[in-house]
């Protein structure tokens, strides 16, 4: 099972290309803070508006510097079954522990078209899979039976819940018979829901503030809820300030801050504006980071 922090990589651009020497830096930099697991090429890190070049060269490079220190689970998210495959195929063949995969964004598959897209899946790839339920990105939602149904395939490990409804775990934890790995896709409610028996967070924050993010799910883990509790009010206003404007803005801007990367964006995102600018700045300086 995965558990801990997991941190949904952001890509680092210079001058319109993959910063390889940034990536790599960021990659050991996570790993010495205490990060548990790396999400190269999901969402935060831009995967909609990078080349399939880029994607792999991304992919790649993680698990190069990783070097197998702690899991590297590959986005290979699409709405298109081929390529979600195809990019699936790409990890396990350079050695990801895991891929994650959203649902079908835009076609708005009905609940047996999402069981249909993840078996489909499943049967072409042999690497375990963590399913990212997002309904205000993806349009659809993965119900809790549609994800037990899913759960019955070998493969299917673990679940990435940014649904926003807090009793879905409690749902799913009834339905899923097997061991799975109950990943929160929210840094602000990741507090209740491991409380609810959640494992960990794949966490947009822990770009900026790896340690004390492991910190958290560290203490969550060992059931010390009273510590996280602490651990959480001291970054409710980072989780706050990150996500004024589209993710990842936020932290592409509080990574340049702190020397990690440019801010660079891929359109059509566009940078923050001053004011947030300012917020995220202070944010930064109240948690000694600056």
């Amino acid at each position: 099972m995965f558990s801990g922090s997991y941190v949904a990589l952001i890509t680092p651009f210079r001058h319109g290309s993959v910063d390889e020497a940034a990536l790599r830096a960021m990659v050991n930099w996570q790993i010495e803070q205490g990060t548990q697991g790396l999400i190269p090429m999901g969402t935060t890190g831009e995967s909609p508006t990078v080349t399939q070049a880029e994607h792999e060269q991304v992919i790649r490079i993680v698990l190069e510097e990783t070097a197998g220190r702690i899991p590297v689970i590959a986005g290979a998210g699409s709405n298109n079954p081929l390529e979600s495959v195809h990019y699936a195929q790409v990890a396990q063949n350079l050695g990801a522990n895991a891929i994650l995969c959203v649902a079908g964004y835009y076609n708005r598959p009905s609940q047996e078209g999402l069981y249909q897209h993840f078996y489909y899946l499943h049967e072409h790839t042999n690497i375990p899979i963590i399913i990212y339920n997002i309904p205000p990105r993806a349009v659809v939602d993965i119900k809790a039976d549609t994800m037990a149904r899913l759960a019955q395939l070998p493969r299917v490990v673990g679940v990435k819940d940014a649904t926003g409804d807090l009793t879905r775990i409690c749902q799913e934890r009834q339905l899923i018979q097997k061991p799975f790995s109950y990943l929160s896709g929210d840094d602000m409610t990741a507090l209740a829901y491991n409380a609810s028996g959640g494992n960990g967070c794949i966490s947009v924050t822990a770009n900026i503030a790896p340690k004390l993010c492991a910190q958290f799910q560290t203490a969550c883990l060992a059931g010390n809820y009273r510590e996280a509790l602490v651990i959480h009010e001291k970054l409710v206003p980072l989780h706050q300030a990150l996500f004024r404007e589209p993710n990842p803005s936020g932290p592409k801007y509080a990574a340049s801050l702190l020397g990690l990367c440019t801010e660079e964006l891929r359109l059509p995102l566009v940078p923050l504006s001053e004011a947030v600018k300012v917020e995220i700045r202070r944010c930064l300086e109240g948690l000694e980071l600056l």
